[in-house]
């Protein structure tokens, strides 16, 4: 079925594109200030939110040619709502044209949706965007086994860590596979998918050129489904954790998280998109300060750590081309058939240093709009601060960074 176009989403959505500057300069210092605001390790939940919310959205005029960008989206269960504020800001700045999307885990899930609400246009994907979430919100209020008591929301309010609930999931998800603790197999994000995404009109009528991955349990190896190929079972491969769900089938073979294999894959962007600009959102942090020393943020750290691998590898192809091509290496008659890459990227460490690996799980609708607004505020700055090096060159020192 189509998207639900109710009068709360379209005005939640409008929200926050209603107020506009046109001063470049005052453009940058706000949104260096948002992006300062919206990290603050020590600020509660709402506070944030709240001062996200009530800062002025700058609509940015769109008279000239947009510029053509892919967007590689990171999954991290419910830190992929960070995304989902880069994404509708940039929608909203209406400079940029997202001509491909790939994604993986919870990345699959904002990237399909999106695509399906372009063919709307960029409000059209906001309002999508939008009411995804704000349903992931409510199956999580249903069927989360991660509840708190009154006594933890009031002592705790979104941390779910600190309950009961919590330490009982992880005793129960490390001692007992999916199959034994959910033998029906019931996974209530698809019934979410298909109530905010038609597939069959995705197939049909996205021009957007879409990427999902996932992770072959038999072969090891990634599978990258493209805009025809994509359902909700799909994006549920994407998204599969091995110790909470159960491997989904796909044409007799069987998919985990492509975050193993891929988070995200980038080589699709390269191949088969005409835009030369990859812009990687990150929900994993590539750096951390000091070393783990709880057993919890230890784990988290080698989760993080693992995820990241196929990405940096992947840069560091990229890396090399650019070595080659930059010091004519390649012959001028093989030049013209290679791509020179620009890479961008929309980091994550700052943002989500503050946040436990529990966290991924929380589902509260205070804690994902919270999320979304250190999006838009970190796309924001990244917009005053490098739009104009879109087409031109990278605006990420791959070898400085991810080398």
């Amino acid at each position: 079925m189509a998207t639900p176009k109710n009068s709360a989403t379209q005005a939640a959505v409008r929200r926050t594109s209603t107020r506009s500057r046109s001063a470049t300069a005052a453009s940058k210092s706000s949104a260096a200030q948002s992006a300062t605001a919206a990290t603050g390790a020590s600020a509660p939940a709402s506070q944030a939110s709240a001062a996200a919310a009530a800062a002025p959205s700058i609509k940015t005029s769109t008279t000239g040619q947009r510029k053509k960008v892919s967007l590689a989206l990171q999954g991290g269960g419910a830190h992929g709502a960070f995304a989902w504020g880069v994404m509708d800001k940039i929608l909203e700045d209406g400079r940029l044209e997202i001509e491909g999307l790939s994604g993986t885990s919870a990345g699959s899930m904002n990237a399909a949706v999106a695509a399906y609400g372009l063919i709307k246009g960029p409000e059209g994907a906001r309002e999508a965007l939008h009411e995804f979430w704000h349903s992931i919100s409510k199956a999580g209020e249903r069927f989360s086994p991660l509840q708190q008591t009154p006594w933890e929301k009031f002592f705790h309010g979104w941390k779910i860590e600190h309950s009961m609930a919590n330490h009982m999931f992880k005793f129960m998800s490390h001692t007992l596979s999916p199959y034994q603790i959910n033998p029906q197999n019931f996974n209530p994000l698809k019934d979410v998918l298909e109530a905010c995404v038609d597939f069959e009109e995705l197939e049909k009528h996205s021009k957007t050129k879409l990427f999902i991955t996932a992770t072959n349990v038999r072969t090891g190896k990634a599978r990258v489904f493209d805009a025809p190929e994509v359902t909700a079972q799909v994006c549920l491969a994407s998204a599969c954790l091995p110790y909470l769900f159960q491997a989904v089938e796909i044409e007799g073979e069987h998919y985990w998280d492509g975050g193993f294999m891929g988070n995200p894959v980038l080589y699709p962007l390269f191949y088969h998109t005409e835009s030369r600009d990859v812009i990687i959102v990150h929900i994993n942090p590539i750096e951390r300060p000091g070393p783990p020393t709880a057993i919890e943020d230890i784990f988290n750290r080698i989760n993080e750590i693992s995820f990241n691998t196929s990405l940096i590898k992947e840069l560091r192809a990229v890396a090399f081309v650019q070595k080659m091509m930059d010091e004519g290496w390649i012959k001028d008659e093989y030049r013209n058939r290679m791509k020179y890459v620009l890479m961008h990227s929309i980091r994550a460490d700052n943002a989500m240093s503050d946040l436990s690996v529990t966290t991924k799980f929380a589902w509260q609708w205070e804690f994902l709009t919270m999320l979304r607004d250190r999006g838009r505020a970190y796309a924001q700055q990244w917009l005053a601060e490098n739009y104009d090096h879109v087409g031109v060159r990278s605006s990420v020192n791959i070898h400085k960074e991810f080398l």
